[in-house]
């Protein structure tokens, strides 16, 4: 097997590493929960009817369900996975602190720019990492990606700001040292012709359990309530939020073509840029990576990860609305699955990326979440899996160019440098 870059917990949402994961030695037990990896025990379910409205109607055209049947999903989802988020808020306001600075050897402009959520200028703020082509004529896209690490960590460029990060202990730090996660090579996207985007998840919110006494969420809870209701936004949906706010942003900027913005993220951010595209149509396309349970893999298939295993307190149930952790015991009575969300995007073009050996986040469950979400995408003349469609074995790009694309690598739970050069094929196509 090739040498593959290998990610920590920090993005798998496990306890355990790639490495291990890639042998005999995956995790069997997680929360007191039991792993399952085999086909013959996956269960057997049926898939919530995805072309019938509520009240038993049958969906047969695109108009019946942009008016009708998506609406009703985009509730269903809010009140039983994600919860509901906030609009955009009054005081947003912008700071360009870095305004068109030639970078690259001149091939880019760069800018960085904080984005204030709340009137007080002292905390709830984002900064924002935007690469442009430099040579461009005109307002370009661009790719916007959600990092787990501050944007001077994953791009080397010694203009940028350094960051700060949340570290273990739940405290905020100076991001002045390397990551796990390497440098992300920007140039690639400048030659196409595409900007580059990117700001770190932890702006937002941060990532643990206790993180709502420090992020955004906070500012929106009522006088006396503690957490956010059961039907209201976990941190998944405050980064969902976050990723709207630049938009905002983008909106402003005359070199950036603001109606042609792709999203990427990858594992819980899979699962965030999923949820946001879906939230908000001003982003014409979503790339989600490795997204998993919670996001693309189908939740009724006992397959690596469950709701059980990634809601449970003990582990992740702060990232959505609390309502979700009452299916842990119940996933064939849901309301919902991982296809609709998939289907929610439509007619948009949606590229699902995973790897062979990611286990615990089911690539198989991806795909079979694809197939059955390409009727809706095939409503409006869309590419899409076929019903017949066979599994695309490791590094097979025969359905990675449908406007519902689907793309396994060879290897585990992350983004490899090959995998960006074909995001960048698909934005061509489709962006």
């Amino acid at each position: 097997m090739k040498t593959k870059l290998l990610i920590t917990a920090l993005t798998c949402g496990c306890t355990v590493t790639i490495a291990q994961q890639q042998t005999a030695n995956r995790p069997t037990v997680v929360a007191g929960f039991p792993v399952n990896y085999h086909e013959d025990s996956v269960g057997t379910y049926t898939l919530p009817e995805l072309l019938k409205t509520q009240d038993g109607k049958p969906v047969v055209t695109a108009g019946q369900w942009t008016g009708k049947r998506r609406p009703e999903l985009l509730r269903l989802v809010e009140e039983n996975q994600f919860g509901k988020m906030p609009p955009r808020p009054q005081n947003l306001t912008f700071h360009v602190f870095d305004k068109d600075t030639p970078a690259f050897n001149g091939k880019a402009v760069r800018k960085q720019v904080t984005v204030y959520f709340t009137k007080d200028t002292s905390d709830h703020k984002m900064n924002l990492l935007i690469y442009l082509p430099a040579k461009a004529a005109k307002p370009v896209p661009l790719l916007l990606n959600i990092s787990f690490a501050a944007y001077n960590q994953i791009v080397d460029d010694p203009g940028l700001r350094i960051g700060e990060i949340w570290n273990k202990e739940g405290k905020k730090v100076k991001a002045d040292k390397p990551t796990p996660f390497g440098k992300l090579n920007v140039e690639q996207f400048l030659d196409a012709g595409f900007g580059f985007a990117t700001v770190y998840y932890g702006d937002i919110e941060p990532d643990f359990k206790e993180g709502l006494q420090y992020g955004i969420r906070k500012t929106y809870l009522k006088p006396g309530q503690q957490e956010p209701a059961a039907n209201e936004w976990g941190a998944i949906t405050a980064w969902a939020w976050g990723l709207s706010r630049a938009m905002d942003y983008f909106e402003t900027d005359r070199r950036i073509d603001s109606k042609h913005v792709a999203l990427q993220g990858a594992s819980r951010l899979g699962k965030t840029v999923l949820w946001a595209g879906i939230r908000d149509p001003r982003f014409k396309m979503v790339i989600a990576s490795i997204s998993g349970e919670g996001g693309a893999a189908l939740s009724r298939r006992n397959y690596g990860e469950t709701i059980r295993h990634i809601s449970d307190p003990s582990r992740y149930l702060y990232q959505f609305a609390p309502n979700y952790h009452t299916w842990a015991e119940k996933v064939n009575e849901m309301p919902i699955d991982a296809h609709m969300l998939v289907a929610l995007m439509a007619p948009r073009p949606l590229l699902l990326q995973t790897g062979s050996t990611d286990y615990w986040s089911d690539p198989k469950g991806e795909f079979l979440s694809a197939v059955a979400a390409a009727p809706v995408y095939r409503l409006f003349g869309k590419t899409a899996p076929s019903a017949s469609a066979m599994m695309p074995a490791p590094d097979d790009t025969s359905l990675l160019m449908n406007d519902l694309g689907y793309y396994m690598h060879e290897g585990g739970h992350t983004v490899l440098p090959e995998d960006w050069k074909l995001f960048i094929k698909y934005m061509e196509k489709h962006l």
